[in-house]
């Protein structure tokens, strides 16, 4: 595969949609601006709503094999933690998408915005369609948003870390927040 003779960095014929700059390849990256000692809070954060809501989808397929109401109750509690944590996550998440110029210069920084909202109203909605029972909306449409949400999820995930390790977004470093 040939690479291509463009101002990006040296990978092979990279598609669009994974947009490179070779500034920021040589850059030293821009820190977050929600840290804890140069730490930044929101990797830390969405690890749990993550884990939560892969969760409600694991069980609910468990309530959905064994017809045991313990996953049921077990999918309401998870996707009730994951709403919680993933509205922290994305707190934090959104002052980094206002506050620094190179997320919102990347499709990348997009994605992972609309991917992450959409899979927080989704949770919403998973988790009001089983308030007053946790038992009867999960199939078919409970285990139908968990699985949309858990994907989304995944995808979003898969363009966080385009943030961080193809435009070193939240790293330590001292680069500029608007360039390149």
């Amino acid at each position: 595969m040939e690479t291509q003779e463009r101002n990006t960095t040296p990978y092979p014929n990279i598609p669009a949609f994974l947009e490179s700059d070779d500034r920021e390849f040589r850059d030293t990256g821009v820190p977050s601006t929600v840290a804890i000692a140069g730490h930044p809070i929101h990797p830390i954060l969405v690890q749990f709503p993550i884990a939560f809501l892969v969760g409600a989808l694991l069980s609910d397929v468990a309530f959905w094999l064994t017809d045991d109401t313990f996953w049921a109750r077990a999918s309401y509690w998870l996707i009730l933690g994951g709403l919680v944590g993933g509205i922290a996550a994305a707190l934090t998440g959104i002052l980094d998408f206002l506050r620094i110029g190179r997320v919102r210069k990347r499709t990348a920084g997009w994605a992972h915005l609309i991917l992450n909202v959409s899979a927080l109203v989704l949770t919403i909605i998973n988790l009001v369609l089983r308030w007053d029972n946790p038992v009867m909306p999960i199939l078919p449409w409970g285990l139908v948003l968990s699985v949309i949400v858990a994907s989304l999820l995944g995808v979003s995930g898969w363009y966080g870390g385009e943030l961080v390790y193809r435009h070193k977004i939240s790293v330590i470093g001292n680069g500029r927040p608007d360039s390149p």
